[in-house]
This record gives C-alpha cells, sequence and structure tokens, in this order.
C-alpha cells in the first residue's frame, strides 16, 4: 500500500484507492472511475427517494383537487363563504377516510405545507391545508 494522503475532508488516499468516511460507513472505490461509480449509485438513492416524495405528493394533492372539484359541483366557490364550505366537506371527506388522511398527511412532511397547497391549485386549497396543519400540530 502506498503511502496515505489526505485528499479532503472525511478522505483519504491509499496509493489507487479513495476512502471516504461518511455518517453510516465508509465508502470504498477506485481512484480513477471506481468512486464516480460509487458516488453516481449514491445520488441515484437519494434522486430515488425525492421522486418517490413528489410523487407522494402529487398523487394527494391529485385526490384532493378531484375531491374539491367534485364539491364544487354542489357549493358554488364564487364567494369566499361558498369556498370555505367546500373547505369544511373537503375536510369532513378526508377525516372519515383513514387512508386518505395518512396519505395527505405524509405529502405534507415529504413536501411541506407551501408546496402541497400549489399541488392541489385550486382556490379553497388553502383552506383545507390550513385544516390539515391543525391535525399535524395536534399530534
Amino acid at each position: 500500500m502506498s503511502k496515505k494522503k489526505n485528499a479532503g475532508f472525511g478522505s483519504q488516499v491509499y496509493g489507487g484507492s479513495i476512502s471516504v468516511q461518511t455518517g453510516g460507513g465508509t465508502v470504498v472505490g477506485s481512484a480513477i472511475g471506481g468512486m464516480n461509480n460509487t458516488i453516481d449509485n449514491q445520488n441515484i438513492q437519494v434522486s430515488q427517494y425525492a421522486a418517490e416524495k413528489k410523487q407522494t405528493l402529487a398523487e394527494a394533492a391529485a385526490e384532493i383537487r378531484q375531491l374539491l372539484q367534485q364539491l364544487e359541483a354542489s357549493y358554488p366557490i364564487d364567494t369566499t363563504s361558498g369556498q370555505m364550505m367546500v373547505a369544511a366537506e373537503a375536510v369532513k371527506t378526508i377525516e372519515t377516510n383513514p387512508s386518505l388522511k395518512q396519505k395527505v398527511i405524509a405529502a405534507l412532511k415529504a413536501g411541506g405545507l407551501e408546496a402541497f397547497e400549489k399541488a392541489i391549485n385550486h382556490p379553497v386549497s388553502a383552506f383545507v391545508v390550513g385544516a390539515i396543519k391543525g391535525w399535524q400540530e395536534a399530534k
């Protein structure tokens, strides 16, 4: 083995290989090409996780948007009171459907309140997201 060289924070070079200390262990690869593969694999895992979070948020937002659109048929949303009626009915529907409620809470955790509200993309979304925020705070 060649002399140890410092290659930067948390990493060491031994001849032609690199050893990087991470919070969860050590990543080792060749200094020529192999380390790039290891890093690329980690980046792919992070990208997949981020994509799954976005998908969770998008799916839940689409379900809520569809629910709000169905409720619009019964309650006009051209006034604030009409919007509040639609939001109240939507919240009631979400509360009585445990799987939908869990999906919505997971989406909020994945993307945050603001992102979820934007993803719903409906005039009533702020009212619904406000109620959901209350559920999170109550836990």
